[in-house]
């Protein structure tokens, strides 16, 4: 039984900027949003030069943390994946 390999997916445009200026609306900096968010600061800044998409845990905890209108979290939450990071199969088993 070999491994899969899953292949990275890409977040819509506009997904990365919506996340700053929602970080920046918050006076956050990118360490100071991993903290509160329990993310690398290098995570963050992946997540908003669009290079990763978060997991559904992650993006939950983003839009507590930088306080997402509804609009917003609808837009973070259709990037999420559910099956990668915190989310993925072999870490939620019990």
């Amino acid at each position: 039984m070999g491994v899969e390999i899953r292949v990275r997916r890409t977040p819509p445009d506009g997904l990365g900027p919506m996340l700053r200026a929602a970080r920046e609306r918050a006076g956050l900096g990118v360490r100071e949003t991993g903290r509160e968010a329990r993310l690398s600061s290098g995570y963050v800044a992946h997540l908003e030069d669009g290079s990763r998409c978060p997991s559904r845990t992650v993006a939950q905890r983003l839009a507590a943390v930088l306080g997402l209108d509804a609009d917003e979290q609808a837009q973070l939450y259709a990037a999420a994946v559910t099956d990668a990071g915190a989310d993925h199969p072999a870490r939620t088993a019990a």
